[in-house]
């Protein structure tokens, strides 16, 4: 199975981080490409900037020649992902839409954490989008943060990040918590052991989600998809 991962936004170091994820989550005979979407903002937080970006994600996807047999857009906008899908017959995935659709597996109530209340909106949108408004029963985010490199959001918010975990599962009684934002990922892999309920990393999501999509679910495609959403 060969994937190419897209970043919609221009960061390398988030970028690098999300690459970190999949690779974390690859497994033998697996090739995953992650590679930034070139001309795209640094990080997509308002409107103007989702455009720019799905510009940017269809133009680097038409450049791209080497062949994939599935796209994973890594934003939690899903930044692109219906003009992609009109763009190419491969399968196509967003991090957002394969977080939600886990976290309704793995119950009936679902919260969403996350590093910036601009954020709030867009990670709103996309789940009611995708038909999980009556999941959404909680969304946390940490207030007054800032920051030079989006790529450093994860380790300068850890701790906030892990609290807001915490108290979601105590507070919120949900079954799952989604870390929103192309930023976090890789995240839930070191904030899940502090955490008494899974917490859904984006990326890895959607790297299960094109396995069963592609037929290359393992023999106990159950756990092992469960297994891959959450680290």
């Amino acid at each position: 199975m060969r994937l190419l991962i897209i970043n919609p936004n221009s960061s390398a170091t988030v970028t690098a981080r999300i690459d970190a994820a999949a690779q974390a989550a690859r497994q033998p005979g697996e090739e995953i490409t992650t590679i930034y979407a070139r001309g795209a903002p640094d990080l997509i937080v308002t409107p103007e900037d989702a455009r720019k970006a799905e510009q940017a994600v269809t133009q680097t996807l038409a450049a791209w020649k080497h062949p994939v047999d599935g796209v994973i857009l890594a934003s939690f906008g899903d930044t692109g992902l219906d003009a992609v899908r009109a763009q190419t017959s491969t399968p196509v995935v967003g991090i957002a839409q394969s977080a939600y659709a886990m976290a309704s597996v793995l119950g009936p109530r679902m919260s969403i954490v996350s590093f910036a209340p601009t954020m709030a909106d867009a990670l709103r949108k996309t789940a009611l989008g995708y038909g999980h408004g009556d999941r959404l029963v909680a969304m946390h985010m940490v207030h007054g943060a800032s920051w030079d490199d989006p790529g450093e959001i994860q380790v300068q918010l850890e701790a906030q990040l892990l609290e807001l975990c915490k108290i979601s599962a105590r507070e919120d009684r949900v079954d799952s918590i989604v870390l929103g934002g192309g930023p976090l990922a890789g995240l839930a892999a070191r904030l899940q052991p502090q955490v008494p309920v899974p917490v859904i990393d984006g990326t890895t999501a959607a790297i299960a989600t094109l396995r069963v999509a592609l037929g290359v679910t393992p023999p106990n495609a159950d756990s092992t998809l469960r297994q891959a959403a959450l680290v």
